[in-house]
């Protein structure tokens, strides 16, 4: 392994360019991230739940990420990003094997386990790759280069639940029908027989994951040293001796936490949001694409106009407005009104992710890891608001249970108008 490029420093293409690996990387995030969607309607029939039992998927997967990031900082200080990304790859590989299992005993609680150990894969994968892509060039076009990651990402994501949602819930709205008038034998059989159509494409998910670990092994990936600071930010960082010094880093993860809670509460519920405004679930499916598709054109936005027509923290400002109206409207509206407003969240989350990374790893030098770690901790909100959104689905109704979004979008606002430079020495604008 030849010198580590410094953070400091743009990284040196050669072979296979770097951020073409780390794309096909976010590729894979997307992919098993939104199967999730359809996981939730599925797993609701398959194991009888309710709709806050249901959101235990997202829990499961999301709370993996508080847990395991803090230990994915320190697996890379040990291997290295390549290897950590590899062995990422090789953790969520074992989570879709638990899957089989889980499937043929139809045990729901084995299911989340699966989804876990995926979970932790990511958050490794999260760890490493985020910090990599928003040093591939200038600071002030991360947002960019971020965009770019996000349409692998949303890309897959728009597959996803179309291909799982095609095998999965395949006439489920007939079968939830024809289940309500079977004996308890008969319905045992055929919710088993159900809960058996996810394990081929969980056994190609995990030789797939497998594969792409052993290509990341061997690929041409340089890395990077994140401990060496370039002169201007060590000088800053003189009297830093704790990550908790850095208070627009500790706003920037709680701007993470209610963003992936927004972002997945869009995604993730609007299939079954769908269907409780009483469109069948064949058509359904679609919803979470639809979602993702306004997600991709966010992103494309970014890459036109990200920094050359306005700045980072500017397109944070104005989409999470955007993401205030759009919830407004779900709420008060119906049907497939209702439904293309959730939708519409896709294109409001789009420039959020990829401008909240550079704004709060700015300036952090040495801490650069620690304080990536952290970020991918906020990952979490992921598995907490959509459980409380399940919560009120199931006390008041899905629809207006989301004004859970709004407090959210309103945070998310305040970090682009102010957060971003709290305890700053030198304020900065990207």
């Amino acid at each position: 392994m030849g010198k580590p490029v410094t953070y400091s420093e743009p990284v040196k293409q050669s072979g296979i360019p770097p951020i073409a690996i780390i794309g096909a990387l976010f590729f894979i995030f997307g992919f098993v991230t939104w199967l999730n969607s359809v996981l939730i309607p599925y797993l609701k029939i398959a194991c009888e739940l309710n709709n806050f039992e249901s959101y235990l998927v997202t829990f499961a997967f999301y709370i993996s990420y508080l847990v395991m990031a803090i230990p994915s900082a320190w697996v890379l200080k040990i291997t290295g990003f390549k290897k950590g990304m590899a062995l990422g790859l090789g953790v969520m590989a074992l989570g879709a094997l638990v899957f089989i299992p889980a499937a043929m005993i139809r045990m729901y609680e084995l299911f989340l386990l699966g989804l876990f150990v995926q979970g932790t894969g990511l958050a490794l994968l999260q760890t490493a790759s985020n910090p990599y892509i928003t040093i591939l060039g200038p600071p002030e076009s991360a947002a960019k280069r971020i965009s770019i990651m996000g349409i692998c990402n949303k890309v897959a994501g728009a597959i996803a639940p179309i291909a799982l949602g095609a095998v999965a819930l395949k006439d489920a709205d007939a079968l939830q029908i024809r289940i309500q008038t079977m004996t308890l034998i008969e319905k045992a059989a055929e919710l088993d027989m159900l809960a058996g159509r996810v394990i081929l494409p969980y056994i190609i998910i995990m030789v797939v994951l497998v594969i792409l670990g052993v290509l990341v092994s061997k690929s041409s990936l340089p890395e990077i040293d994140t401990d060496t600071e370039d002169e201007v930010v060590a000088a800053a960082n003189t009297d830093k001796t704790s990550i908790v010094q850095f208070p627009h880093l500790l706003l920037g993860v709680l701007t993470i936490v209610f963003y992936v809670g927004v972002e997945v509460i869009a995604g993730d519920t609007i299939i079954s949001y769908g269907a409780s405004q009483g469109i069948a679930l064949s058509t359904a499916t679609y919803f979470t694409t639809m979602t993702l598709v306004g997600m991709i054109v966010g992103y494309l936005i970014g890459i036109v106009c990200i920094p050359k027509y306005f700045s980072q923290e500017t397109a944070m400002k104005v989409f999470a407005i955007m993401g205030v109206a759009f919830t407004l409207g779900a709420i008060f509206t119906e049907g497939y009104v209702s439904v293309m407003f959730i939708a519409l969240l896709g294109l409001a989350n789009s420039l959020v992710w990829p401008a909240i990374w550079p704004l709060a790893l700015s300036g952090l030098g040495r801490f650069t890891k620690i304080g990536s770690s952290l970020l991918v901790m906020g990952i979490a909100g992921g598995a907490i608001l959509p459980l409380i959104y399940g919560h009120l689905a199931d006390t008041w109704n899905p629809r207006e249970a989301y004004w859970i979004a709004v407090p959210c979008y309103l945070f998310i606002w305040f970090y682009g108008v102010k957060g971003y430079n709290v305890g700053k020495k030198v304020k900065t604008h990207l």
